[in-house]
């Protein structure tokens, strides 16, 4: 197969998808009916360990590619480390994350296995789901090489020939001293701008873009990018160094290649996600999920050690977790605060599950 992207992309907004207690679950169970392998391992030294999700399975992600995210796929991140330098005590964060093409059964597995690794490490992690594009800090600043490229398990990704290659567009961007985030977009003129560095990769031609206002630490990692494609390509691709150009100047030969799309009409502008906090209780015997508060009226006071509450901000979902709630509050916590995401105006958001009394400075920042 030469295609790169799915037949089917996945649109978020018209997800009904239940994570739990529904044939996913049941599917996800079966597969995981005697232990699941994956875990072993698991947790026990510092560092980070990704799988990736393929057919409702844990597939161990090579360390090579750490760092490497394809579009149509979702992944689980496990980070291991030690909260106080004196202390041997492990603790870790772990992370789903989800391709903007990944299929229901695919992040749904992810996050349905995020909390069995949970349940396998003690309930010690603090979990968090990321998305493509809406990567919390904590998650990119594991990796000196963060990208996402389009692909997945589903596409033959690895089998695609480099003369079959479909064209592509890779942004670099340089973050704090020498970390370095690749992304791909489309491949068009107005993703192009005079100030940056990019890589447009032909498959069997590799074109290296520098903007005339772009810096040298961005050509230079620019340049370290496109020879680790180039070595792991089979046919050695021809390798074109643009340099100090502007878009109008732009190379002729690719000019044929990149065309911008007919320009649609743009869309208002979502106005800002208004803040604001639900509780999640079964002190009536069922679980409730209740809006406490919205706005300027929300208030770290309102938090009951007793429940658990799902505080909605701009950019990320904060599931608190009281040290009194019960056990299927917070086993739910992350359920829940999913589910209402998947149904509200800000369904990217990325979401972590944060305990009383081991809150990030992040949590109390969001009541601002």
């Amino acid at each position: 197969m030469s295609g790169l992207r799915k037949a089917k992309k996945y649109d978020w907004k018209d997800s009904n998808l239940a994570l739990f207690g529904s044939d996913l679950e049941k599917n996800v169970k079966k597969e995981s009916a005697e232990g699941e392998a994956a875990w072993e391992n698991a947790g026990t030294e510092v560092g980070i360990q990704i799988w990736r999700i393929v057919k409702f399975k844990v597939t161990h992600w090579p360390k090579e590619d750490y760092g490497k995210f394809y579009n149509g796929d979702s992944y689980i991140v496990l980070h291991t480390y030690h909260k106080d330098p004196e202390s041997d005590e492990l603790s870790y964060d772990v992370h789903f994350w989800i391709g903007k093409e990944s299929t229901q059964d695919e992040y749904g597995t992810a996050a349905y296995k995020t909390v069995e690794l949970d349940n396998f490490l003690d309930g010690k992690p603090v979990q968090n789901r990321e998305v493509q594009g809406n990567e919390s800090e904590l998650f990119k600043n594991y990796f000196p090489n963060f990208s996402v490229m389009r692909g997945g398990a589903n596409t033959g990704f690895a089998r695609v020939q480099p003369q079959d290659y479909k064209p592509r567009l890779i942004v670099i961007e340089i973050v704090g001293r020498s970390k370095v985030r690749q992304t791909e977009k489309k491949l068009k003129r107005a993703n192009l701008k005079n100030d940056g560095v990019f890589i447009i990769d032909l498959g069997l031609t590799i074109y290296q873009w520098n903007g005339i206002e772009a810096t040298r630490r961005e050509v230079f990692k620019a340049r370290s990018v496109v020879e680790n494609i180039r070595s792991e390509r089979h046919g050695k691709p021809t390798v074109f160094v643009l340099d100090d150009q502007t878009v109008e100047e732009f190379n002729p030969k690719l000019a044929e290649i990149i065309k911008d799309e007919n320009p649609k009409k743009q869309k208002e502008p979502r106005p800002p996600v208004e803040k604001a906090l639900f509780r999640l209780s079964d002190a009536s015997g069922r679980l409730e999920f209740t809006k406490i508060a919205s706005g300027d009226d929300v208030s770290q006071s309102q938090l009951n050690t007793k429940d658990v509450f799902i505080l909605e901000t701009e950019g990320r979902c904060f599931a608190w977790c009281g040290a009194k709630a019960s056990i299927d509050e917070r086993r739910k916590s992350m359920e829940y605060a999913h589910k209402y995401l998947m149904k509200s105006e800000n369904p990217l958001a990325g979401i972590t599950c944060v305990k009383e009394g081991e809150e990030p400075d992040a949590f109390f920042k969001a009541f601002d």
